[in-house]
């Protein structure tokens, strides 16, 4: 049986309608368990509107709410694993897991079971989130960057988490005489807006520092005319950005050809390519010097985030024949 306890949400700090992160502290008396930057840890609330699977009748599976015998939603208990955002090295100084937590919705905008909870955690008066005591998972630096020299990771809207703690606790090391041993690491940090780009002035901050070899590019694929004029920050998808530092079309140029080529209508590939944002690198970068850590024989890409960027992103890497690994479990 899972060892469960009930933590408390003692910081929380809501970015968008859709986006947020906050910290947890454990059960009274107790503490985390030790973990390595990049596992997960399960959360529960008590409270979730519950749903239910319905087969349409062409085969396609949703999830509707459930609703009781007097039609209002049924609300239950519902369990779910997330990546940690806070380094191994804050969690021991200052007690708490931070979290990086996006609302969920289905296709017909049913809100996500845990996650719609989370979103209305409102502290002090409703403040406790059930965790399993115990941490886990293979993405870890010391799993899957092993023998490479230059690590790529590419982390799409909350899919920032791992990476963000792996981020911070090289740096925490680095600043006490523990280097990262000539490894290079590439952060590619995207989501839709700069209100959205959590942990950035940190990571801004981890890059000037310079205390080990680290880039970081974070990049919006919505740029309003404000952030046209930031250069620190760049612009597109986080695919489409690695498409172009290594020479590759857009995703949604290689699906049109793609489709021209077949000889089949072009109509919705090509609105899909009038809609995207053209990848461009922030002001500081050199696509040039940035290609120069991409040598595929000493080069792993790692991913978290949106499954369909996922994907695309382990077509990059196999078309390159770079080493590929992705968070999931």
């Amino acid at each position: 049986m899972a060892d469960l306890k009930v933590g408390t949400v003692v910081r929380r700090h809501k970015l968008s309608p859709i986006l947020a992160t906050f910290c947890l502290a454990p059960e009274d008396g107790g503490a985390f368990p030790a973990y390595e930057a990049g596992q997960y840890i399960a959360l529960r609330r008590n409270d979730c509107r519950l749903t239910r699977k319905v087969v349409d009748p062409d085969g396609r599976v949703r999830y509707v709410p459930d609703l009781d015998a007097s039609g209002q939603p049924k609300t239950g208990p519902v369990t779910h694993s997330y990546s940690i955002a806070s380094a191994p090295y804050e969690s021991r100084q200052e007690g708490h897991l931070e979290f990086y937590i996006v609302l969920e919705k289905g296709d017909d905008g049913t809100p996500g079971r845990l996650s719609s909870s989370l979103m209305e955690i409102d502290p002090p008066a409703d403040a406790d989130v059930t965790y399993v005591n115990r941490i886990t998972g293979n993405f870890t630096l010391a799993k899957t960057a092993r023998d490479c020299t230059s690590v790529v990771l590419v982390g799409t809207g909350t899919g920032l988490a791992p990476f963000v703690s792996m981020i911070k606790q090289l740096h925490f090391e680095a600043a006490n005489g523990r280097g990262a041993n000539g490894v290079r690491y590439t952060l590619v940090h995207t989501n839709r807006t700069t209100e959205e780009l959590a942990y950035h002035q940190e990571l801004l901050a981890i890059e000037a520092a310079q205390r080990f070899d680290f880039v970081y590019l974070p990049t919006v694929s919505r740029p309003t005319p404000r952030d046209f004029e930031d250069s620190s920050l760049g612009r597109g998808r986080a695919n489409n950005v690695l498409r172009h530092l290594l020479g590759m079309p857009m995703k949604e140029e290689e699906e049109l050809q793609a489709v021209l080529a077949g000889g089949g209508d072009s109509g919705q590939a090509t609105r899909a390519l009038e809609r995207v944002t053209a990848p461009a690198l922030p002001g500081h970068a050199s696509r040039t010097e940035l290609q120069k850590r991409l040598n595929p024989s000493s080069t792993v890409i790692l991913t978290c985030g949106n499954p369909s960027l996922m994907e695309d992103i382990k077509h990059i890497a196999d078309a390159n024949r770079i080493r590929f690994e992705k968070e999931d479990w």
